[in-house]
């Protein structure tokens, strides 16, 4: 199957930082955690970095629509109730090269904290090798399963 990749232009933003070592927020990387529960769900993010990219697309919105899997209600920490996460495959390209990954989503309305802006494209992928904060990187989705948008308009693929 070819994807219809739509591209986007981004900037390396820093996230909450829980996804990839231990946290204020967690004794230990909340990726790491969560691996075995995708994986036994069908969905083995194990050769990828143990942690996410996290790519503005400001002033662009995004909101998955249509994602390729949705776990709903992992219990993966006994820290807080269970998450609801969604992923869709995408690519990012940084200094001529291509990475392919997936877009990682825990849904807002099973989250108490660390929420994102709705800008902010959280990505699983290989390891980078020289990225940096503020770094330009673009971001490949696929419409059928993510809708981008600017914040004044509906969602809804254009």
């Amino acid at each position: 199957m070819s994807i219809p990749w739509i591209r986007f232009a981004g900037i390396l933003a820093q996230g909450h930082q829980v996804a990839s070592r231990p946290s204020k927020a967690y004794p230990y990387s909340s990726l790491e955690k969560q691996k075995p529960f995708f994986k036994q769900r069908g969905l083995d993010l194990y050769p990828y970095f143990n942690g996410t990219l996290n790519i503005s697309i400001a002033p662009l919105e995004f909101e998955m629509t249509n994602p390729e899997f949705t776990f709903p209600l992992i219990e993966w920490t006994d820290l807080h109730p269970p998450e609801t996460f969604s992923f869709s495959r995408c690519r990012v390209r940084f200094e001529g090269k291509e990475f392919e990954g997936w877009v990682y989503y825990p849904h807002p309305e099973t989250k108490r904290t660390h929420f994102q802006n709705p800008s902010l494209v959280e990505v699983i992928t290989y390891e980078i090798p020289n990225i940096r904060y503020e770094d330009a990187i673009e971001v490949e989705l696929n419409p059928a399963e993510i809708a981008v948008r600017h914040p004044h308009e509906a969602i809804g693929n254009k």
